[in-house]
């Protein structure tokens, strides 16, 4: 690292290159700040941390309803691969609470077993209302992690909604779990949610479920057919699975690697990570400019103004936007 970077940032990172999960912790918690120094400094920390050289990880994204076993399907998956060798993170996004902005489900207590075992690293950050279900600084938190030499990123998210396609864009592979005889929560799950699935797997598909799993995976699998798969190489897959029972979850990774061994292939990999720090980049602008309006005295007045008149319908949403755009540029010129 440079002679000129701060002390803190020097000693995270020769933490995190060790492999130390505290310099990690730490580190992710500074990327999560929101305060000025902090983020500079979080800035200088990803940024060494994205030369490290290191095996690629792989970067998977799992999304469900609430109720489907996501922390448990982690729990059970994971400890699987650390008998394998391997190394895993867990990110596990909550939603935030409304008063102190901190997270409320409680990952770690969800997942005892894989939190206290060697080799894995489970950290449950607050979305702190971030649209898309995962947390501003997730992208800078895998990062960190994969610097850090964990091979597998798991970023469970906080349940299925409109917006919480935005995981896909941070993650190589997007795993949707379903339950049994969903077919009312297949109508509830979102289109784009079903198209951006590289993998769906019906949980809980054991005892008197059984049935009702066959059943729901031939329905979604007939709904698939419907849709045009994201990458020419892959077709999405439809497997049963229990979390519980441990039914089928070493098939469900055999598919994980198939999928990246697709991916490898075609040389899909490499675009598909271009991709994701094109979009992140533009997703910092946005959040940043919205920040800076937000800091501008004269912007934020001319904004509580127009929010008036717009509840009150004497004022489109457009035209009250431009005002304000216009007020906010004004002051910077």
């Amino acid at each position: 690292m440079h002679q000129q970077q701060a002390p803190v940032v020097r000693a995270l990172f020769e933490g995190i290159c060790r492999g130390d999960r505290a310099a990690l912790a730490r580190g992710i918690t500074l990327a999560e700040s929101t305060r000025d120094d902090h983020r500079r400094q979080a800035r200088e920390l990803v940024a060494a941390c994205a030369a490290v050289q290191r095996p690629r990880a792989l970067r998977i994204g799992l999304t469900g309803t609430p109720g489907v076993g996501k922390s448990t399907f982690i729990e059970a998956l994971g400890m699987r691969l650390l008998r394998r060798g391997h190394r895993l993170s867990v990110l596990a996004v909550d939603p935030s609470s409304a008063r102190s902005g901190g997270s409320i489900l409680g990952d770690k207590t969800r997942m005892q077993d894989l939190s206290a075992a060697d080799g894995a690293y489970v950290r449950p950050s607050p979305s702190r209302g971030t649209l898309g279900g995962v947390a501003r600084g997730t992208l800078d938190a895998i990062i960190l992690a994969e610097a850090t030499g964990y091979d597998v990123c798991l970023v469970e998210t906080v349940g299925v909604g409109q917006s919480e396609t935005m995981v896909a864009d941070m993650v190589d592979m997007f795993v949707l779990l379903m339950q049994p005889a969903s077919g009312d929560e297949l109508q509830g799950v979102k289109r784009g949610i079903m198209e951006l699935a590289d993998l769906i797997v019906i949980n809980k598909a054991d005892g008197p479920l059984e049935l009702a799993a066959a059943l729901t995976r031939t329905e979604i699998a007939n709904a698939l057919h419907l849709m045009l798969p994201r990458r020419p190489a892959w077709t999405p897959k439809v497997l049963r699975a229990s979390a519980a029972t441990g039914h089928n979850l070493d098939r469900v990774w055999a598919t994980v690697l198939r999928y990246f061994d697709a991916l490898r292939a075609t040389g899909d990999w490499d675009a598909l990570r271009a991709e994701q720090r094109r979009k992140w980049m533009w997703r910092e602008v946005t959040h940043q400019l919205r920040a800076a309006l937000d800091r501008d005295p004269a912007a934020r007045a001319c904004a509580q103004s127009l929010e008036a008149d717009v509840l009150a319908g004497a004022v489109p949403p457009g035209a009250a936007a431009d005002h304000i755009v216009a007020r906010f540029l004004a002051n910077k010129n």
